[in-house]
């Protein structure tokens, strides 16, 4: 009979018999994944043995063998998925977590072979990343941003506040633009790894990756003034100066920027040129890659400078300029 999946807090199992933590410790430090991936996969590992616990009646993880588990339990989990209504990509995610901690245990020397080797994943369609055309980021630019800038003179406002929000708020839309920046790139960038007179940036990506991207005209011209306004606001209203800021986005207090506030603002901003459901970064990044391709540019150096360690991680966008290209078909050839 076919076992239900519980929530991980509903159905708990002894995680510290299982050396899950171990196991994430070693994924930030081989991987430098973000902080949610790595939510993310305990959470796929907690449902993956609550699972198991129920179905296979496992009193004590002390004594469990997880050689014991079997292709079948695996199909049974992932049909516990699907009769809960999860998408294929994200049964595929739970399956890659649960997967990678068997490889783990395996290289750990705790088990001899993984049950995983014997499993396919579901395929699914790749999902073309969402992306502004040219037209939209000229308006954001162009049109949107100025337009806070110039409602800083309302007497009711806080001049030096909204003057250093504004500026840090054009920076960060501009480099994520510009350069293709990732969020945890970003709001980890400190001030050594930015170089304007040069106009490129130094960033240390997934796995530790290390890549040097440069940096648009107009993202150092914004840049350069965001920085002059924000030492003023320090100054002025804080009562402080900023030679101690090691991070080149920061709160009004000063402080490290978090995920959360980036997509709010991108979604403040991008809510005025396109109505697509998706407003986050990412959003900027994706334009970044499609508009360097649409320009002609390669696709090695395109996936050089967004980071990526495979090719075919860069080729989704290729999508997106070849129909571009079909539409110029259609329209200028006559046998179209």
């Amino acid at each position: 009979m076919k076992a239900s999946l519980k929530h991980p807090s509903l159905t708990p199992f002894q995680e510290g018999s299982l050396p899950i933590s171990d196991f994430l410790d070693k994924l930030r430090s081989r991987k430098n994944l973000s902080p949610n991936t790595v939510i993310a996969y305990r959470t796929d590992l907690v449902q993956f043995f609550s699972f198991l616990k129920k179905h296979l009646e496992i009193s004590d993880f002390n004594r469990f063998d997880p050689e014991r588990v079997t292709s079948v339990d695996v199909r049974l989990f992932m049909g516990s998925l699907i009769d809960r209504g999860v998408q294929q990509r994200s049964i595929a995610r739970k399956l890659a977590a649960a997967k990678s901690f068997y490889r783990y245990l395996q290289e750990a020397g705790q088990i001899k072979s993984s049950v995983f080797s014997y499993i396919t994943t579901p395929k699914f369609p790749r999902r073309v990343p969402g992306f502004l055309t040219e037209q939209q980021t000229e308006k954001l630019f162009n049109e949107v941003i100025p337009s806070q800038v110039s409602a800083l003179h309302k007497p009711e406002q806080n001049v030096h506040l909204e003057s250093f929000l504004v500026q840090r708020d054009r920076s960060i839309l501009e480099l994520l633009y510009c350069s293709g920046l990732r969020v945890s790139e970003l709001i980890g960038l400190t001030m050594e790894f930015l170089d304007l007179d040069n106009g490129y940036v130094k960033l240390t990506g997934k796995g530790n990756k290390q890549r040097i991207v440069p940096v648009g005209m107009l993202a150092v011209e914004a840049l350069k003034k965001y920085f002059e306004v924000r030492r003023n606001f320090f100054r002025i209203s804080v009562g402080a100066g900023v030679g101690a800021l090691e991070y080149v986005f920061v709160t009004r207090k000063g402080k490290k920027l978090y995920p959360m506030l980036v997509q709010r603002l991108t979604r403040k901003y991008l809510g005025s040129v396109t109505e697509q459901k998706q407003k986050n970064p990412h959003i900027l990044r994706h334009s970044f890659a499609t508009h360097l391709l649409n320009g002609g540019a390669d696709l090695n150096s395109v996936s050089e400078m967004l980071g990526h360690s495979n090719l075919s991680t860069t080729e989704i966008y290729t999508h997106v300029t070849f129909e571009r290209l079909k539409d110029v078909y259609r329209k200028a050839h006559p046998n179209a």
